[in-house]
């Protein structure tokens, strides 16, 4: 970013008026970036809706818990309930990672 000031007779005044212009170009640059990558964020977010369910709980008249992105199922609802979800993280690690692997393959 190149800022030049030849506005008044002083090279200090001049100097002085360069770099404030320099930095209010910088600023907005950085807040350009920002909104960019917020933006970017906001983008990725997936719509939450009927239809984009993570997971299902039937719990009468029985009861199973069935992870519809792994299809990861489990009869253990109090546990999942309770916090115990490390089948269903373990099986989303091992998706992710199963993507990640064939998109470089590739």
């Amino acid at each position: 970013t190149v800022v030049a000031c030849q506005a008044g007779r002083s090279q200090h005044q001049n100097r002085e008026q360069a770099w404030k212009m320099l930095r209010a170009r910088l600023y907005e640059l950085e807040l350009q970036r920002r909104e960019q990558a917020a933006q970017a964020l906001a983008d990725a977010k997936t719509d939450i809706g009927w239809g984009h369910q993570i997971r299902s709980y039937v719990l009468q008249p029985y009861q199973m818990v069935k992870d519809l992105r792994t299809n990861v199922e489990t009869s253990d609802t109090q546990g999942v309930l309770d916090g115990d979800l490390d089948a269903f993280m373990g099986a989303a690690l091992a998706a992710r990672v199963g993507e990640t692997r064939g998109s470089t393959v590739e």
